[in-house]
């Protein structure tokens, strides 16, 4: 009899483990990709485009546009979507202010680190996100090439910025949120964005980290980037 108890024990910790590890993060991750098309979807519906020249032409839309600085969120506040055409046409996720895992990143949002830069804004615009469970937005971040673009959809527009490269460094490496990135007492001076997972996979022993440079802003009257099209 009790042997026939461990082994009822033993299947139902395995197969909340498979539910936790595999089947629960592609139901979180679609779930989130759902609401993040939604919340796009909204902010298109919202916008109210300025009115037409007299001449009845619209103006056309200028290369170099300065980008849109946009407030720090509030914890847990929804200010942004992150596409990354190399992850998939679908791959969506809310980012939000903070990177609690109760508020922000078990919510399967992507958490901007408080007192770091804004989308197109100088220096270091830093986020994090589980690489496993809860969606897993980072889970394939390995697998970016340089270039590859990384675009951040917000009410104002799309901020977009080119992979460069990635590290591996310990927990307490904190210099990686300087407004250089891993450079002591450099002064900002380009926008960069970090994005930082745990390292290996389900471990907390280092952080993955992914770097890119920022290199245009799109405003929302001018329609979607061509950095979103899809990756051959």
């Amino acid at each position: 009899m009790l042997g026939e108890l461990l082994i009822t024990a033993g299947v139902i910790v395995l197969l909340y483990v498979v539910w936790q590890l595999w089947v629960g993060d592609l139901i979180y991750g679609a779930e989130a990709k759902a609401e993040s098309e939604q919340l796009s979807q909204q902010w298109a519906q919202e916008y109210e485009p300025p009115a037409p020249e007299p001449t009845g032409e619209p103006e056309p839309a200028e290369a170099g546009v300065e980008p849109v600085l946009l407030p720090e969120p509030a914890d847990a506040e929804v200010f942004g979507i992150m596409r990354i055409p190399r992850l998939g046409s679908d791959y969506a996720f809310q980012m939000a202010g903070g990177t609690s895992r109760a508020r922000t990143l078990d919510r399967t949002y992507i958490g901007h680190y408080p007192g770091t830069s804004m989308p197109g804004q100088s220096g270091n615009f830093a986020v994090a996100a589980h690489r496993t469970t809860y969606g897993a937005p980072f889970n394939r971040i390995a697998e970016l090439r340089v270039g590859d673009a990384i675009v951040v959809e917000t009410p104002a527009g799309w901020y977009t910025y080119r992979f460069r490269t990635l590290d591996y460094v310990t927990p307490t490496q904190t210099e990686v949120l300087l407004p250089v990135p891993a450079a002591m007492d450099v002064p900002a001076g380009t926008p960069y964005i970090t994005m930082t997972s745990c390292s290996p996979m389900f471990s907390l022993a280092e952080r993955i980290v992914a770097y890119g440079v920022f290199e245009s802003f799109t405003p929302i009257d001018a329609g979607p980037p061509a950095s979103l099209e899809a990756v051959v």
